[in-house]
C-alpha cells in the first residue's frame, strides 16, 4: 500500500447502532455462519456501514453511539467484521438509517453547512450543489450569488436567503442516496 493510499484511508471513530441481532445473522456471512451477537453500525464521520461483534456482557440498543476506533480503547465493540453494503443491512437497520443520518447532520450542522459555503464545480457544466436533490441550476446560481456576498451561518440562513426548502433534509436525502445507490460522485459518503 502506497503512502497516498494510507494517507487517504479514512477510519471511523464513532458509529451509531442501526440494528442489534442477539443471535447473529441467519445464513452465510463472509464465508462462514455466525451464531454470535451482531451489530450493524453507521459511522459518524464518513457514513461507513459496518458489521461488528459486541463485547460479551454488553447489550446495545438502537441508535446507541459506540466507539469503534482503536481496538484497545473499545468498550462495547469486540471487533469490526468489516464494511457492508446497503443491501446487506437488515430491514430494521434500513428503517433506522434515515433517523441516524438526520441526527448526524443536525448534530454537526457546521460541517454540513460548510458544503453550501465551499462547494465547487465538478465539471464545466455541473456544480456539486446540483447533486443535492431539489437543487437545480436555478438554486445553484442563487446559492453561489448569495454566498459571494456573505457566507451562510446556519441551515436557517440558507433557507431564508436562498429560499431552498429545508437544506438539512436535502443533505440527508443525498447521503441516503449515496448509501443506497451507485453514485459516480460522492459528496459525503466514503467511497467503497
Amino acid at each position: 500500500m502506497s503512502w497516498d493510499e494510507i494517507r487517504l484511508k479514512k477510519f471511523e471513530t464513532y458509529a451509531f447502532v442501526l440494528d442489534y441481532l442477539p443471535r447473529g445473522k441467519i445464513g452465510p456471512m463472509r464465508g462462514s455462519f455466525r451464531a454470535e451477537p451482531l451489530i450493524q453500525l453507521l459511522g459518524k464521520s464518513y457514513f461507513t456501514l459496518l458489521d461488528a461483534i459486541p463485547r460479551t456482557g454488553f447489550t446495545l440498543s438502537l441508535l446507541d453511539r459506540v466507539y469503534v476506533g482503536k481496538e484497545q480503547f473499545r468498550k462495547k465493540v469486540s471487533h469490526i467484521i468489516g464494511r457492508i453494503e446497503y443491501d446487506d443491512l437488515t430491514s430494521a437497520a434500513k428503517s433506522e438509517l434515515p433517523i441516524v443520518v438526520e441526527k448526524i447532520v443536525m448534530n454537526d450542522e457546521k460541517k454540513f453547512l460548510n458544503f453550501f459555503n465551499i462547494a465547487r464545480a465538478l465539471t464545466p457544466r455541473m456544480h456539486s450543489l446540483e447533486l443535492i436533490p431539489g437543487i437545480g441550476k436555478k438554486y445553484t446560481r442563487t446559492i453561489l450569488d448569495t454566498r459571494e456576498k456573505r457566507l451562510f451561518s446556519s441551515f436557517q440562513d440558507v433557507k431564508e436567503r436562498t429560499e431552498v426548502p429545508d437544506p438539512a433534509k436535502l443533505i440527508v436525502k443525498r447521503i441516503l442516496e449515496e448509501l443506497s445507490q451507485f453514485s459516480k460522485y460522492r459528496l459525503f459518503v466514503r467511497p467503497p
